[in-house]
């Protein structure tokens, strides 16, 4: 989502009916796209080791796992950051104004996500596949938020509540390739995927308990402008906390939300990996709590350090997402190319690092690199208000 200008509350007895700009959010966003680095580090350098969805606590390498759950806290992170911007966007413009706002937005989004990210990926002008991912996701969600927000406030609660509490009712739904409701339903809840003129176009966000997600972002955006920031914090803290908590009370039931876990006898740490192991395509009700819940506890714990330099730091990351999202995809593109030309393939027709560790020395080289670029766009698109289109990277 388009970052929206909003600065901290000046005071604690007085709630900001008009923030600028929140550096706990940007910090938030920046924390998870530095997280984000890490899974698709992996993905560059450790793809011959295949990661299913949920994970399989009973054969993969518990440091894989546990390096591959890390991630989960991006994509809906991300979705809700960007309902929430999208309410603190609306404190400064009209509804019209926001509706139009987000239409252009997501549209740019869902046109990114065909051009630029999937090219990212594999550099082929005429693509075999095509992956709609957590952009397209965000994309599609955005453009009927635009719609959705003309709704009571009320109604958007309930909304997000009922589509991400409720979704996996449809899970037994399904239809065969050749039926009508085929694609607008891997469009919308089954992760799927179709032909069209010789290209593979797979369907891995649905998209249904994400607009869930982005209904109670812009919901929460209340909590910026009506409460203190004393009272927002322990808001998001116990919001945060109530969510993890009835995520591990519905989990260890084992009744609904997602596939059973189950106990692998003699293997405590593969029984814990069989509890966190979630299904994210689409996100089950037992993925969004946790996630949901840990960053809200974030985000009140970024607001209570917003001084600090480790949380300046993020911030200047969260600045400029969608640049920070191209650059650092392009990058490691390019280092794996060079790689592959220098090095040959070595796993099948692919190159990769034998041992996992390499994966994390990659990914902490790559952090500081990968920050001056995203200052030095970040101070532009302060320093250049005039420029419109900044404020879609």
């Amino acid at each position: 989502m388009a970052t929206v200008a909003y600065s901290p509350a000046a005071s604690v007895s007085k709630p900001a009916a008009s923030p600028a700009r929140l550096q706990s959010i940007d910090a938030l966003r920046g924390l998870v796209m530095v997280i984000m680095l890490l899974d698709h580090v992996r993905e560059t350098w450790f793809l011959y080791m295949a990661v299913g969805d949920p994970v399989d606590a009973r054969t993969i390498m518990p440091a894989l796992f546990f390096t591959r759950i890390t991630s989960t806290l991006c994509a809906p992170i991300f979705v809700a950051l960007t309902g929430l911007s999208a309410y603190l966007y609306h404190q400064k413009h009209s509804l019209a104004e926001t509706s139009r706002f987000l239409l252009s937005r997501g549209a740019f989004l869902v046109l990114l996500e065909l051009t630029l990210v999937n090219f990212s990926w594999r550099a082929e002008l005429v693509p075999q596949f095509v992956f709609l991912q957590v952009i397209w996701a965000i994309g599609l969600c955005t453009i009927l938020l635009a719609g959705l927000i003309h709704l009571p406030a009320r109604a958007i609660l309930a909304l997000g509540l009922v589509l991400v509490g409720g979704h996996n009712l449809l899970d037994g739904i399904t239809f065969p390739a050749n039926h009508p409701l085929f694609l607008p339903w891997a469009i919308i809840h089954e992760r799927s995927q179709i032909e069209l003129a010789g290209t593979v176009i797979k369907f891995n966000y649905p998209i249904l308990p994400w607009i869930g997600v982005i209904c109670l972002g812009w919901s929460a955006g209340s909590w910026f402008t009506k409460l203190t920031p004393d009272d927002r914090r322990r808001t998001l803290r116990g919001a945060g906390a109530a969510m993890i908590i009835g995520f591990i009370i519905l989990r260890a039931l084992n009744i609904y939300g997602d596939a059973p876990w189950f106990v692998v006898p003699g293997e405590p740490v593969r029984t814990v990996m069989s509890f966190l192991a979630l299904t994210k395509y689409p996100p089950s009700l037992l993925f969004l709590l946790p996630t949901l819940g840990v960053g809200l506890i974030l985000l009140a714990a970024f607001e209570r350090a917003n001084d600090d330099r480790p949380t300046h730091w993020l911030s200047v990351m969260g600045g400029a997402p969608m640049f920070f999202y191209l650059f650092h995809l392009y990058l490691l593109r390019i280092l794996y190319l060079s790689a592959r030309a220098i090095w040959g393939t070595n796993h099948g027709d692919i190159f990769g690092v034998d041992s996992l560790g390499w994966v994390w020395v990659w990914y902490l080289g790559l952090i500081v690199p990968l920050y001056f670029p995203t200052r030095w766009f970040s101070n532009l698109k302060k320093r250049r208000k005039d420029i419109w289109w900044l404020k879609y990277l």
